[in-house]
């Protein structure tokens, strides 16, 4: 079976109860022929995710958060767990984003327990993988982005993870990647995958490309081999934007 492509909203630490208006827009404009072409999913700040469900769900619209915690539960204060964001509706959870890893040192090892967690909670983890400037321009983005696949994903993964392949250096700066690039990184990216994962998993998990996605740029970044949706920032804040960029896929 075709890969069905994947687009999906990280809101970051942006957005507010009024803000939902946004979602039940996408809801609207989500029609039942693009929904034929793509999934949609949100992932807007925890604090929304409950509140979110009902207007996102009932345009067909998926839920998933920004984080999760490597443990079910416990002393672990500000943190939430994969199985108390299953609870309250999401159904994917991004783990291993540049700015976790940047911000909170998050390593592969500590990627790959949320993964994990995540898996055991019912959820779909997003892992993130991704070269900076400086690695892209020292020639080692094949090898940064092999070492987080082979880190951050556990070896027991099911085909039904995503991965998203995100330059470092393209997120919220207007820059992205040739074609030719993307090209050949996502390429690599699922010859990495199976070796890590086997089986022929890699053949069904989707890659998703992030690093300012939009509108303008999004049909020709979707139209790449091996890329089989978008992980959007900024641009997923608008469902103007958002769906702007979905429509490629129409």
């Amino acid at each position: 079976m075709p890969r069905r492509p994947l687009v999906a909203g990280n809101w970051k630490m942006n957005g507010f109860i009024a803000s939902l208006a946004e979602v039940a827009a996408m809801a609207t404009a989500y029609d039942a022929a693009l929904k034929r072409k793509v999934e949609l999913i949100i992932c807007p700040p925890a604090t929304l995710i409950g509140l979110a469900l009902e207007v996102a769900t009932q345009g067909g619209v998926g839920l998933g958060a920004q984080d999760c915690h490597l443990s079910e539960s416990g002393a672990h204060t500000g943190d939430i767990s994969a199985k108390m964001l299953k609870d309250v509706g999401a159904s994917y959870v991004i783990v291993g984003h540049s700015e976790r890893r940047a911000e909170h040192g998050e390593t592969d090892r500590i990627v790959q327990a949320k993964a994990a967690a995540a898996l055991c909670a019912g959820l779909t983890p997003i892992v993130c993988v991704g070269e900076t400037r400086a690695e892209r321009e020292a020639g080692a983005a094949l090898s940064i982005v092999g070492r987080q696949i082979e880190g951050s994903l556990p070896a027991d993964a099911p085909g039904t993870i995503v991965v998203a392949y995100e330059p470092v250096w393209a997120i919220g700066t207007g820059l992205t990647p040739t074609p030719a690039d993307v090209a050949e990184m996502h390429k690599f990216a699922r010859e990495q995958i199976e070796a890590r994962l086997g089986g022929g998993k890699s053949e069904s998990i989707r890659i998703l490309y992030g690093g300012s996605v939009k509108p303008a740029n999004a049909p020709e970044l979707m139209a790449v081999e091996n890329v089989d949706g978008a992980l959007v920032g900024g641009a997923s804040l608008k469902a103007i934007d958002f769906m702007a960029i979905a429509e490629a896929y129409r």
